[in-house]
């Protein structure tokens, strides 16, 4: 028989990874406690990141659409004036809807709910606001924050975070994006929509370095087409925040050669930073991994009770990454039958336009693991679907195992590419081939047919594209 405030699992965040983790927790019938520090429940994804910014980028990807549908016979005119106003409330109404639902599921699955900052107190122990809670397991969930240049931080006014940008009422004339990331990708497109002149300046030599750089080639050409420069190999140096312009200087590190901006403001997107501060881990020997909590495959510090999940730990900083340890983690904590996640298997998504996806390794990484590799690649202006669309830019890109022909990753840039790449996750979860893709009946005419003609294409035979060699990889 436990107190009040004697608990089974104590979650430490409300965000992907912890609300999510708390309600498996629950599933499995364990007394379940949630900690949050903000009003609502869902975490910067939900209030300040995956959803608010999705939400932008669809509305405003309307106004490209109206621009293009007289070419199909739907004369609607130019648009006449944007209401960012209207915007952000359209926007607000989603995350209060969604924020909503989160509660909805605490109360259905009797998980005990407490609104404040908390901190761990003594071993097993959480602290909020002068109540101290006792769980026999206690899970870290308290997610990151928008990294500062020390020279350049936001003021809401010239100088923004992705924290900021998103109640901007007035659109800026000009902007110049810092980092050439997810973050710094999907807003230059909102704000390109929008009619902002904006350039985006990256320290890394190409745009997404994450990405197959075949795919990072293509998107900086599309970007370029629809007037948004990506400027790469560029380091910056300083910033001078006046009262109508930032003054941007840094350095090519390619020509060697001093560069300037002057935008009216500026979004720094350089990166995100784990949120430890005040949880109390001074208190405790926890092993870091440089500024990250170590844990094991099932998310457990050296700390027989304390766990850790989410963007505090090394890997991939990505809301579904955070919900699937939360998963795993109260499954090991109840003993239920779980599987260590594999991270080769996560799918990455940026959902700038054309939108980005890839899972698994690409054609680098395959050489560096010692595959002989065979790629293929199908382009979506030959695609029926696409064209239909008018989304004809970008390609998918399949990296396999020559030997074998295992299917190894795939890469996208182009139309809905965060959704076909789910198809691609399913078949490296389960160990297809190529062969078993292109094998598979695909729907025509539908985008999905753009993974079975790169499939083909691994073999050099892709049935809407001229005959053409099997291509290895140098």
């Amino acid at each position: 028989m436990t107190s009040n405030n004697e608990y089974d699992v104590i979650v430490l965040g409300g965000g992907p990874g912890g609300y999510v983790a708390a309600i498996r927790a629950a599933q499995l019938g364990l007394k379940t406690l949630l900690i949050e520090k903000d009003k609502a429940l869902g975490g910067t994804c939900l209030h300040r990141g995956c959803i608010p910014t999705k939400a932008l980028l669809h509305y405003t990807e309307t106004i490209e659409k109206l621009a293009h549908c007289a070419d199909f016979g739907v004369n609607a005119g130019p648009v006449e004036s944007i209401d960012m106003g209207k915007m952000h409330a359209a926007k607000g109404k989603v995350v209060k809807r969604m924020a909503a639902g989160i509660d909805g599921l605490m109360k259905k699955n009797e998980i005990t709910v407490v609104n404040g900052h908390g901190r761990l107190a003594g071993e097993r122990t959480v602290e909020v606001d002068g109540t101290k809670y006792l769980g026999k397991h206690v899970i870290l969930a308290t997610g990151s924050k928008p990294a500062v240049l020390p020279f350049l931080k936001p003021d809401g006014k010239r100088v923004f975070s992705s924290d900021e940008i998103l109640n901007l009422e007035e659109i800026p004339k000009s902007m110049v994006v810092l980092g050439a990331g997810a973050v710094g990708l999907e807003f230059a497109c909102v704000y390109n929509s929008l009619g902002t002149e904006v350039q985006v300046v990256e320290m890394a030599d190409r745009p997404l370095p994450l990405e197959d750089e075949a795919i990072s080639k293509e998107l900086q050409r599309v970007y370029k087409k629809r007037g948004i420069p990506i400027h790469c190999s560029v380091k910056l140096e300083s910033a001078e925040v006046g009262k109508g312009s930032v003054v941007l200087k840094g350095q090519d590190l390619v020509k060697d050669v001093e560069v300037s901006f002057e935008p009216e403001v500026v979004l720094t997107a350089v990166g995100r930073v784990p949120v430890l501060d005040d949880v109390g881990l001074d208190k405790f020997k926890v092993e870091m991994e440089g500024r990250f909590i170590k844990v094991d495959e099932f998310y457990r510090t050296r700390l027989s009770w304390l766990y850790a999940i989410g963007d505090i730990i090394p890997g991939p900083q990505l809301a579904h990454v955070a919900s699937a340890e939360g998963i795993v983690c109260t499954e090991a904590i109840a003993g239920h039958e779980t599987h260590p996640i594999d991270y080769n298997k996560i799918p990455s998504a940026t959902y700038c336009r054309p939108e980005v996806a890839s899972v698994g390794l690409t054609e680098a990484q395959a050489a560096e693991q010692g595959y002989e590799v065979s790629v293929g690649e199908f382009p979506w202006a030959a695609l029926g679907k696409a064209s239909i669309l008018g989304e004809t830019d970008g390609k998918v890109k399949i990296v396999a195992d020559a030997k074998y022909g295992e299917l190894l990753g795939v890469h996208i840039v182009g139309p809905h590419a965060t959704d076909l790449i789910a198809e691609a996750c399913v078949a490296l979860q389960c160990e297809a081939t190529v062969e078993e893709l292109f094998r598979t009946v695909h729907a025509h005419p539908t985008l999905p047919e753009g993974l079975m003609e790169a499939a083909h294409g691994v073999f050099g035979q892709p049935i809407h594209l001229p005959p053409q060699r099997k291509r290895r990889a140098k």
